[in-house]
């Protein structure tokens, strides 16, 4: 494959140009007019974003025929000029945080001038589209830090090598003995343990709410849930999928991290949450040994055609389910189809205090995943 010369360039309106002018016709001015994306590579100027939340994407690619950007799955052809650069402007994007990619001349590649995520099955491309002053929860802010490190550690149920990417709270350092509760957070279908703290920017949540005194410090424990390749029925049904990961954190990760850390290891201390598939596992996780945890999240769960009033020994409709778990936590984004708020309600019914939440205007994406969570810490472990 032809190698492909790239510059990306995204602009602000300009309100003294007629509209149907060339906005690529001075890239200084559109440079100057707007800021660099925050998924940038260190160093590079573009992609830039505008105040309407448009892209507009400027490459040289003299040798290159065509040239589209695959944003989610929305398609922008790019127009050829006569000194050989592709250029377009997307529409209006939502907030928060997209995988894109580029076709050039049909194959599918990366864009070399952002920073590169796990997703999609497949490592990606990423852009953020900013939110303004309420997305600073997720935003890192002059408090204590805590690290996220990766910890990599030898499973005896799969005999191999895994790695696992763990938060500890900027007092962990410094605390001597003290002992820290303990949350096990998963990612979705198509990602990996690395999600949570490069598209979900947990850490500077976690490190937000602690500062604000809203969180109890804690360490969050974030593995891979053997779903990075897409499911596939054609290895076997939805409850196959992932299950690989059951033993694994039971036997091999939760004994890893306790040894490993100084945390806390009754049940009490010890919570699991997820997007998506993440979800469901946390579900098949969770309640199918309750005696290892006490708080449980889902955020989008893909929990599809539950029987709530039969599921995992019937647990749901125990009379102390309310006081075995101590807060037990459903989200979902309110453009998006996932059943949660039906869900909800049917666990409810069966006794359940299913706590829901809402996000405003967001769809299956990670704005909606770091909303979810940042609305579920301030209850654990209190």
């Amino acid at each position: 494959m032809k190698k492909i010369l790239l510059a990306i360039a995204a602009i602000v309106p300009f309100m003294a140009v007629a509209q149907d002018a060339d906005p690529f016709s001075n890239i200084d001015e559109l440079i100057k007019n707007t800021r660099a994306a925050e998924t940038n590579i260190p160093g590079a100027e573009f992609p830039r974003t505008d105040s309407h939340n448009r892209v507009y994407f400027h490459y040289k690619s003299p040798n290159t025929q065509a040239l589209t950007v695959d944003i989610c799955s929305k398609k922008f052809e790019m127009k050829k000029d006569a000194d050989g650069f592709f250029n377009v402007v997307t529409d209006s994007l939502p907030v928060g945080f997209h995988y894109y990619f580029l076709i050039a001349d049909g194959i599918s590649v990366i864009d070399p001038l952002t920073t590169t995520y796990f997703g999609c099955s497949r490592v990606a491309g990423g852009i953020e589209i900013p939110e303004g002053k309420e997305g600073d929860y997720y935003r890192p802010a002059k408090v204590p830090h805590g690290q996220v490190r990766s910890v990599q550690y030898f499973s005896e149920t799969q005999q191999k090598f895994r790695r696992a990417m763990v938060y500890t709270p900027a007092e962990y350092e410094t605390s001597g003995d003290k002992r820290y509760p303990v949350l096990y957070l998963q990612h979705g279908m198509g990602e990996d343990e690395t999600g949570w703290s490069t598209q979900g920017f947990m850490q500077n949540i976690m490190d937000n709410q602690i500062a604000a005194g809203n969180v109890v410090p804690m360490i969050v424990v974030m593995d891979n849930g053997d779903v990075a390749e897409g499911f596939n029925p054609a290895k076997g049904g939805m409850n196959e999928f992932g299950a690989s990961f059951y033993d694994v954190i039971i036997k091999d990760l939760i004994p890893m991290i306790d040894k490993t850390f100084r945390t806390k290891t009754d049940r009490d201390n010890r919570a699991m949450a997820g997007l998506s598939w993440g979800g469901f596992q946390t579900f098949n996780t969770v309640f199918n040994n309750p005696e290892v945890f006490s708080y449980a999240g889902a955020f989008s769960g893909a929990i599809f055609g539950l029987n709530t009033k039969t599921a995992y020994n019937g647990i749901f409709n125990d009379k102390d389910f309310n006081k075995k778990f101590h807060y037990f936590f459903l989200g979902c984004g309110s453009e998006e189809n996932f059943g949660t708020e039906n869900l909800v309600k049917q666990l409810r019914e069966c006794g359940a205090d299913a706590q829901f939440y809402l996000s405003e205007g967001t769809a299956h994406e990670w704005l909606t995943w770091r909303r979810c969570f940042n609305q579920f810490i301030p209850h654990l472990f209190k």
